[in-house]
């Protein structure tokens, strides 16, 4: 029923998204009509593709080529939908400018010409950005840690739809080839019903690292039966931390590692965060670093944590979801200094949610030393 209700609100804001485009750029565009035809056309074909997207995203039996394609149309729609905004805003000011007519004319008909090519080639860029990883090497200085780790952070893989078993396996080759001290998924691994991300999570196995893989979970595994993912995840050799912590290293020469379920628990009145007991007899003479999927938990953090380490914004991924993201978290995307004792680290994604398109926020794994 839940995903019922989301799929006709989803529904509802793409025809309006498409509405606004029609009314307010295609319909004022200054080229014939049967061009405006052809553009119309293809934004009724697009909404049909998000219909098919929101059938596919979870019966998955599709094949993976016709999924990608569906996938794409909600990036498009978004992407022209923030171009139109701009043109709207462009064409007001233009009309409202105290030039000569011709001179007027000869803008707008140069307006015309470079929204329409700022919609396509921000979708092409935004293709570009989503498939290609970025290694973010970043350093960060801990008070009281007698030695350097390396940890590698991955967050937001969003198994399901595109992000498959190739995808996994790929993902544990570029891990792998850093050779860290560690490894910490920081939620939403998993997006899609269990049975169908087990290929792809047994890929997980060849994570290699010194110290082990550790995993927290985020908003998106409370909506595919938490339990079943969490049982799923360690019986792949990786520790789950669900609001506790672990020592990292040699004793007085490392590190606490702690983590807490997802803020969604609240939500859920379920597998809630609980900060207390995730510090709970951490050494208090070595730093501690804390995993919470959502950089809005910071929040909660008063005292005894030096490091957090976060996902869930996936750095905005495409606009004007970067604007709405700054809104309702603290931090987007890079390292922060929250206060005089902690930093706050948020990965932008290893993975994306919805179309395989990111802009200004490429896809992340991120090489972190501490020292």
């Amino acid at each position: 029923m839940k995903l019922l209700i989301f799929g006709l609100i989803f529904s509802t804001v793409m025809y309006l998204l498409n509405l606004y485009i029609i009314k307010r750029f295609i319909n004022k565009l200054h080229i014939e009509e049967k061009y405006k035809r052809y553009f119309k056309i293809f934004l009724i074909v697009n909404f049909v593709g998000i219909l098919g997207y929101l059938y596919g995203r979870y019966n998955p039996d599709i094949p993976n080529w016709l999924f990608l394609l569906l996938s794409l149309p909600i990036g498009i729609i978004f992407l022209t939908f923030s171009t139109a905004v701009i043109y709207d805003v462009l064409q007001l000011f233009l009309n409202k400018a105290p030039i000569e007519e011709n001179r007027r004319a000869f803008l707008k008909k140069g307006l015309d010409y470079f929204s329409v090519a700022t919609a396509v080639g921000l979708s092409g860029r935004a293709m570009y950005e989503a498939t290609h990883i970025v290694i973010e090497q970043v350093e960060v200085k801990l008070k009281n840690l007698k030695q350097p780790y390396s940890i590698v952070q991955l967050s937001d893989v969003h198994i399901g739809g595109i992000i498959d078993q190739v995808s996994i396996k790929d993902m544990v080759e570029k891990t792998n080839a850093l050779k860290p001290d560690l490894v910490v998924i920081t939620g939403d691994l998993v997006d899609i019903a269990l049975k169908y991300a087990i290929p792809a999570l047994n890929e997980l196995k060849g994570l290699k690292s010194k110290y082990g893989t550790y995993f927290i979970v985020g908003n998106h595994e409370y909506l595919h039966q938490i339990e079943d993912i969490l049982v799923a995840v360690k019986s792949l050799g990786i520790r789950v931390l669900e609001n506790e912590n672990v020592y990292i290293g040699e004793q007085g020469k490392g590190f606490n590692l702690a983590g807490v379920y997802d803020h969604m628990g609240y939500r859920f009145e379920h597998h809630e965060p609980n900060l207390e007991k995730a510090l709970l007899d951490c050494d208090k003479n070595s730093p501690t670093v804390l995993l919470a999927h959502q950089p809005l938990f910071i929040k909660e953090v008063k005292e005894g944590v030096d490091l957090v380490l976060s996902g869930h914004t996936h750095g905005g991924q495409l606009y004007p979801f970067k604007a709405l993201v700054k809104i309702v978290q603290p931090y987007l995307a890079g390292l922060y200094q929250h206060n005089e004792q902690t930093q706050i680290y948020v990965n932008r994604g290893t993975g994306f949610w919805g179309p395989p398109m990111r802009l200004g926020s490429s896809s992340e794994i991120t090489y972190m030393r501490i020292s």
